[in-house]
């Protein structure tokens, strides 16, 4: 569930994507306090990381489109 491909992201709007982000730091912080050191801790962060990169460049106009 938590995979997030960056064509799943372009096809997101600003809500959808701020609804993802919203979803994803709560169940990054549910996986911390359960102390579970595994994979889907580090999918999470991408997934997160993946949306805040997507959105800094359309902020900033660098977005390639395909």
């Amino acid at each position: 569930m938590v995979v997030l491909r960056a064509k799943e992201v372009t096809k997101m709007d600003l809500k959808t994507r701020a609804d993802k982000m919203k979803d994803l730091k709560m169940e990054l912080a549910k996986s911390k306090v359960t102390a579970q050191k595994s994979g889907k801790t580090k999918e999470i962060k991408k997934a997160i990381a993946r949306i805040l990169t997507f959105n800094a460049s359309e902020k900033s106009g660098t977005l390639k489109k395909k």
